[in-house]
């Protein structure tokens, strides 16, 4: 009876993974895109309305490979915090979370050419 415990439970394992991985494959999500510019260029069909930058990216982790994505967004209200926004991607499956942080603002950092290379919540000094 234990053996046939096993062999069922395996069973089952390998049918999530095909799904799982069949799921990758069929994944065809750009999760590189990191403003509004780039994800015109690489997303053919994009329509935005309004500033598609409104949210900027603070933070991104990715697999294209793995089918997986991880974000955080800040949306600045000037002296008074930011909006912050998490998103986790998991193939097919999103999840976010929606918060607001008091008296923090988004610090930007540049490259030698002037493009922003990165950013980070501060505190507002007052």
């Amino acid at each position: 009876m234990e053996q046939q415990t096993k062999k069922q439970t395996a069973g089952f394992f390998n049918f999530i993974k095909s799904i799982y991985n069949k799921g990758i494959k069929e994944n065809n999500k750009t999760l590189t895109n990191t403003t509004a510019s780039q994800a015109k260029d690489n997303v053919k069909d994009i329509v935005f309305w309004g500033n598609g930058d409104t949210f900027k990216l603070i933070s991104k982790a990715s697999s294209v490979k793995e089918g997986w994505m991880k974000s955080t967004k800040a949306m600045e209200i000037e002296g008074v915090g930011c909006v912050v926004q998490v998103t986790t991607q998991q193939v097919n499956n999103v999840a976010e979370a929606l918060t607001f942080v008091p008296n923090v603002r988004i610090e930007e950092f540049y490259g030698r050419d002037e493009s922003v290379v990165s950013r980070r919540l501060i505190k507002i000094q007052k």
